[in-house]
């Protein structure tokens, strides 16, 4: 250990005789947290006035005495010289009064005696204190855990009762079951554990993540259970957010005055485009994520990439640049415009007036699917269509039948849940209505923390019923004897038929060859080449007309004659005409 003196605990008086220590009980003082409550001997001599009890005692006068004050000191009814021998003197914050008391009896003096201005204060009898020296030698008082974390648990919510604070988010744990938001809120210098419930985490408008800095309102409070110490949250809000939010409330306004809301302006989104266009960056995750989903589901169409920034100062230009771009390209049938999620920052390009307007004129209707869910921009409220993430957005464009089978049957699952969790806050509203008078909220709080702690262990117990089960499926399937040789056995049976469909298939097509062999055999005795072959021959005018009578020639015309092999051009001398 150190050579330090250890310090004493708050609240135990010294004595400098005995050398025994007293508890004393009690708030602090406020003006410099708890003046010190002393007891010390002083030595009989004539009657204690103000400066001689400040001199012999340790205690702390209050800032606000004065010398009006110091009159009233001398007017406490203090025991006189020689009729006490060794005395002490004790200043208790907690009752405000002090008492002097005899070393050798267990009679005393006391006044009461105001924190702040000094008050005239009657003096109090011995059995009114009841001996405060030998109370103060009594046994210090045992706290049990239990009583210990009720007891902070009161002092925390009696002096913070509600705070802002101001930090960043690390290790954000949301419930999915509950609804309810677990996380840490730190700075530079520590951090403190917070919970914000669910029907507080509804009214936020942004989707929180670790590292985002943040403003929330709410309570410290101290849970009995565990001994943890955290703030229970009740509003949270993006630091430094409220500008942008003004000038996002701003257009949004204007735009809406226009007309340019109106789900009458908005067109359909095709069923089955055949040509998809991607208005996002060519190397953020959002694209990748797209493609990834339209080659898993829709490969009928086809997909052009039209590169552009979506964060920064030059992003606004470049995504009305490509929207140019995207309406001179014919045949598009639907563009998504979009990015994956930020901070309201790095989404604030697609809260630019110019994007929006350009959204607007685009001929190809529009798919805005800018960040996260809880995202809303300009554009998503221009564009035919708002997509909650890009990924959504490729799988609106390419729809099926399972799909809307499935969508059916969420919208029914998330019909149930909202159902349910109406039932759920007008239970909770109405057992809040019941018990007004003895403030429910804690008592609830604490229910929700144990009904989470039944929820991740009837999960662990569910786990380990699945794998017991899963391991008796195994056995049985083991009882159940090895498929091996069931396989073998059709193995031989198929390459039997095989091979005896490759026998088959060989004497169909040898049949089949002999037959059309036989058929160019038929030809090919037709043939008009065959007919040369016999000694006969063509012939032709100079100008290719078939001769077919002598009168069609003259004597001195050239004429072509065919034969079986090559051929001969002649010169007529002379013509007869046989008419049989």
């Amino acid at each position: 250990m150190s050579g330090k003196k250890p310090r004493r605990p708050k609240g135990q008086l010294k004595n400098s005789e005995s050398g025994d220590s007293a508890g004393v009980s009690g708030d602090d003082v406020r003006q410099g947290r708890a003046s010190k409550s002393a007891s010390r001997s002083v030595k009989s001599g004539a009657q204690m006035n103000w400066s001689d009890w400040l001199a012999a005692s340790e205690a702390r006068a209050p800032q606000e005495a004065t010398s009006a004050h110091q009159e009233k000191w001398k007017k406490l009814n203090f025991p006189e010289a020689g009729k006490l021998g060794e005395r002490s003197v004790d200043y208790s914050s907690n009752e405000k009064s002090l008492s002097i008391s005899d070393a050798d009896s267990s009679a005393s003096v006391a006044a009461k005696v105001e924190v702040g201005p000094i008050q005239n204060s009657n003096p109090a009898t011995a059995s009114e204190r009841g001996g405060s020296a030998v109370e103060s030698k009594s046994e210090p008082r045992v706290y049990s855990v239990g009583q210990l974390n009720k007891l902070a648990k009161s002092m925390l919510e009696r002096e913070l009762h509600t705070i802002w604070l101001r930090g960043e988010i690390s290790n954000f744990r949301p419930n999915a079951g509950s609804g309810h938001w677990y996380f840490s809120l730190k700075d530079s210098q520590a951090q403190i554990s917070a919970v914000m419930f669910r029907g507080f985490a509804q009214q936020v408008n942004f989707k929180p993540a670790d590292g985002m800095e943040v403003l929330i309102r709410g309570k410290v409070t101290l849970y009995e259970g565990r001994g943890q110490y955290q703030i229970v949250a009740d509003s949270m809000e993006t630091v430094g957010a409220g500008a942008l939010q003004q000038q996002f409330e701003k257009l949004k306004a204007q735009l809406q005055a226009e007309g340019l809301f109106s789900p009458e302006r908005k067109r359909s989104i095709p069923s089955f485009p055949k040509r998809i266009a991607l208005v996002t960056s060519p190397t953020g995750a959002a694209v990748r994520d797209m493609l990834n989903v339209l080659a898993r589901r829709y490969r009928g169409g086809e997909i052009l990439v039209i590169p552009c920034a979506v964060q920064g100062d030059k992003a606004p230009g470049e995504i009305v640049a490509a929207l140019a771009s995207l309406n001179r390209l014919r045949e598009i049938d639907v563009a998504i415009v979009g990015r994956g999620g930020g901070s309201i920052e790095d989404l604030w390009a697609f809260n630019d007036e110019r994007v929006a307007r350009a959204i607007v004129a685009s001929r190809v209707p529009i798919i805005s699917a800018v960040g996260h869910e809880i995202d809303f921009t300009i554009a998503d409220f221009v564009a035919d269509l708002r997509a909650p993430t890009p990924s959504a957005a490729a799988e609106l464009v390419s729809q099926s039948a399972g799909e809307l089978s499935q969508r059916i049957a969420r919208l029914r699952q998330a019909l149930r849940l909202a159902v349910w969790r109406r039932l759920n806050e007008a239970k909770i509203h109405c057992t809040h209505v019941v018990r007004r008078l003895i403030d429910p909220r804690r008592t609830l709080q604490e229910a929700i923390w144990r009904c989470d702690e039944l929820r991740d262990r009837l999960e662990r117990s569910m786990r380990l019923m699945v794998e017991a089960r899963r391991s008796r499926t195994q056995v049985l399937r083991a009882e159940l004897g090895d498929p091996t040789k069931l396989i073998a056995e059709r193995r031989w049976l198929w390459r039997a038929l095989r091979a005896r469909l490759q026998s088959s298939e060989a004497a169909l097509r040898a049949k089949k060859f002999e037959r059309v062999r036989l058929a160019m055999s038929i030809l090919d005795s037709l043939s008009p080449l065959r007919v040369l072959d016999r000694g006969y021959a063509v012939v032709r005018s100079s100008q290719g007309v078939a001769l077919r009578d002598s009168q069609q020639v003259r004597v001195g015309d050239e004429i072509n004659v065919r034969l079986s092999v090559g051929q001969l051009t002649a010169q007529v001398k002379a013509t007869a005409h046989d008419s049989t």
